[in-house]
């Protein structure tokens, strides 16, 4: 009996989706639960298991685009390969009459020795040589189109402007030196820099709503709840999971939903629920050491924040010069709706929470 492979469907808005990469060969025997295919949607890549114990037969190959609940291969459910070990009984042994036992004969001679051959050493590839000029032409993934897409898309179509602050490190960097042994006794993950931000974002965001809102049509729409989006880079693409409800959250709780997001964004097992909405996006390029960018917007969000390298530098600080760890902020965000000058306090807001970082904890 033959079981198919169908691609499931990832939601109301996505039709298409790419068979990126298949995890076993055509013809191989896969078992039950095992994962082997992989699948690209504009959103996120899924693995696909097998429903059954079988012989898979690949019938679109990899880099092919289907349309949700096509059918790309089947597997060929058959009795030899149906029991797993855990499950097949146990063969009955099958027992001989029993013979006169032959007559003693003398030991036969121990054999001599056969030479063993050397493989052969394969041969070293030719070095390159002056001059040479290859090139790859490599198709896009789906999710790596659908970035560029909406980045092209909100150049395009948003009035994106974008505004800078400097941020003093010093509490904060301070305040993970005091804590961070009983930080991570109490709760068993490490205090960030990012669970800073956020929680500053979420009380920067209630002063300031139109940063937390989002524009439809001639409709200005305003959320009144705070799902933080944080970028996360990996192999494939920039995904930007959702961290939901980010204002009821404590440090630790946020710090532990990064982590867990970070993780399965790299491993591909996010869910399309974990990405979808958001009302308001950080990006840290400072874990690359990038000092300032202008980061573009995640449509129908109005607002990004990006965060940069820390760095010590020499600032003034009650008439003397001082040495302070020092971060560049940047605020992109939609002119249509924001104001520069909100857009401008808002930031400031954030960099005041920043520099006393208590006043989250206290919620002053």
């Amino acid at each position: 009996m033959a079981f198919e492979i169908k691609v499931p469907p990832f939601g109301e808005s996505i039709t298409e989706c790419t068979v990126a990469q298949w995890l076993r060969t055509d013809g191989e025997t896969v078992r039950q639960g095992e994962d082997i295919v992989l699948i690209d949607s504009e959103k996120a890549s899924t693995e696909i298991q097998a429903e059954v114990t079988g012989t898979l037969r690949i019938l679109t190959p990899n880099g092919t685009d289907v349309a949700v609940g096509a059918v790309i291969g089947v597997i060929e459910e058959s009795d030899a390969v149906s029991e797993t070990p855990a499950t097949a009984p146990a063969a009955k042994p099958v027992v001989a009459p029993a013979a006169p036992a032959p007559a003693a004969a003398p030991p036969p001679p121990p054999p001599p020795p056969t030479p063993v051959e050397k493989p052969e050493e394969p041969e070293p590839a030719p070095p390159a040589t002056a001059g040479d000029r290859g090139e790859r032409r490599v198709p896009m993934t789906r999710l790596r189109r659908t970035i560029a897409e909406r980045l092209l898309r909100a150049r395009q179509e948003t009035a994106m402007l974008t505004t800078f602050a400097e941020a003093d490190m010093s509490a904060v960097m301070d305040m993970r030196r005091r804590l961070q042994e009983t930080f991570v006794q109490r709760y068993g993950v490490k205090l960030g820099v990012m669970s800073v931000f956020v929680k500053a974002a979420v009380e920067a965001l209630r002063a300031f709503p139109e940063v937390n809102a989002s524009i439809d049509g001639n409709d200005i729409v305003y959320h009144d709840y705070y799902d933080i989006s944080v970028a996360v880079s990996t192999d494939r693409g920039l995904v930007v999971p959702v961290i939901r409800d980010a204002d009821k959250k404590s440090f630790a709780d946020i710090e532990r939903e990064i982590a867990d997001l970070a993780a399965r964004a790299r491993e591909n097992r996010l869910g399309l629920d974990e990405l979808r909405g958001g009302t308001f996006t950080i990006t840290n390029g400072g874990v690359f050491g990038s000092l300032l960018s202008t980061p573009l917007l995640n449509p129908p969000q109005v607002a990004i924040l990006g965060m940069h390298a820390i760095e010590d530098r020499p600032v003034a600080v009650d008439g003397r010069v001082e040495i302070r760890p020092m971060m560049y902020l940047a605020l992109s965000y939609d002119h249509r709706l924001i104001d520069g000058k909100d857009a401008v306090r808002f930031l400031l807001a954030i960099k005041q929470y920043v520099g006393e970082p208590e006043r989250l904890i206290l919620g002053l």
